[in-house]
């Protein structure tokens, strides 16, 4: 286009940034398929048989539009978590879920609080409506609740996010400690507790659903422990008000017709639920003996991914270059001191044999 483009004062401002390069870009650029994908923190154990099967037959019917209230799924997962079908709201994933609480909750110039390093989608959504992004340091790899709700009050923000478990960094914080956060930020400010990975938290992690609060709203995803990343599944728990102010903004056919079919299938699979949480759990025990035997340390982790610490960010970086260029797909966290880590996804024992060996290797090569 020769004439400059109409932008927003917002848009004209904004950094060149992607919040996540897929591996299909890294398999594109080498020219090559991937051996192993080990950084998305998908889930190598698939879809439930039960999924599959109501995915299969809602795709033929696929000429018809979805039902946007995507009432059936809101109303199973309403009952399995004993709350009124008014307090659930259904998107496509949590990502689509967070642009619109940050739509809903935040002007342009108005401070938005999170850890900082923590979910990048989040700091993508923030920075893309020209909220102003405000960070709070980690403090021993955890979440500080006590100094992200003291920002939230000095900065009088509307909004802030934590993630229990964290991600990237594996680390989780006990439910009475998130109760007294929530308590301590006030009810003036939104708190969002993005909630990915639930299912794989101990239980004293999770926070009960009720009594509800009028100021926290709870995402979850299908993407994880049920094993439907790509069919982009995600829905929050929150007062009606807040359920309601979403309705008037969000995608009205956000979730497909295949893709509601699926996750409503899913959630009557407890058991295929609680297999894939068995198989990360042994695998993360795995994966931290594996590395030990290189002399290096596993983060503690409550979800499908371990960091394995190797010394610092630029270590890390050289690392997770060479691990690609073996058609290794793994990350790491991007801010220090999370950056001395490697973030691994939970997958096949083959999978992290594979990983360990081309570890072991790469690291014989550097210095130190």
């Amino acid at each position: 286009m020769g004439t400059r483009l109409p932008l927003t004062s917002v848009v004209r401002n904004l950094p060149e940034m992607v919040p996540f390069v897929g591996p299909e870009t890294f398999e594109r650029r080498q020219g090559r398929a991937l051996r192993v994908r080990l950084g998305a923190n998908e889930s190598v154990f698939g879809i439930s048989p039960v999924a599959a099967e109501a995915m299969s037959v809602a795709a033929a019917k696929a000429w018809m539009y979805n039902d946007p209230e995507a009432y059936d799924l809101t109303e199973a997962l309403a009952q399995a978590h004993g709350v009124p079908q008014t307090h659930v709201q259904v998107g496509a994933g949590i990502d689509e879920l967070l642009g619109l609480l940050v739509r809903v909750f935040a002007d342009a110039g108005e401070p938005v609080v999170m850890s900082d390093g923590s979910y990048p989608t989040f700091a993508y959504h923030v920075v893309g409506h020209g909220a102003r992004l405000v960070g709070v340091d980690y403090q021993n790899d955890h979440v500080d609740l006590a100094a992200l709700a003291a920002r939230a009050r000095t900065e009088q923000a509307r909004l802030v996010y934590m993630a229990n478990p964290d991600n990237p960094m594996g680390s989780w914080c006990a439910a009475r400690q998130i109760e007294h956060f929530v308590d301590a930020v006030g009810e003036d400010c939104i708190v969002i507790l993005d909630e990915a990975y639930a299912d794989f938290a101990p239980t004293e992690a999770i926070v009960p659903v009720l009594p509800l609060r009028p100021n926290l709203v709870r995402t979850r995803t299908f993407s994880k422990a049920h094993g439907m990343a790509g069919a982009r599944v995600g829905y929050l728990l929150a007062d009606p008000s807040i359920v309601e102010i979403l309705g008037r903004v969000r995608n009205q056919f956000g979730v497909n017709r295949i893709a509601q079919a699926g996750a409503l299938a899913s959630l009557s699979d407890a058991g295929f639920v609680h297999r894939v949480v068995e198989s990360v759990t042994v695998g993360r025990q795995q994966l931290s003996a594996l590395a030990e035997r290189l002399g290096l340390f596993c983060l503690p982790s409550a979800t499908n991914f371990v960091n394995i610490d190797v010394g610092d960010g630029e270590r890390a970086r050289q690392i997770l270059q060479q691990l690609l260029e073996r058609d290794i797909f793994v990350r790491m966290p991007s801010k220090p001191p999370g950056d001395r880590c490697i973030r691994v996804t939970i997958g096949h024992a083959e999978d992290h044999e594979i990983l360990i060996d081309a570890l072991a290797e790469i690291l014989n090569g550097l210095p130190g």
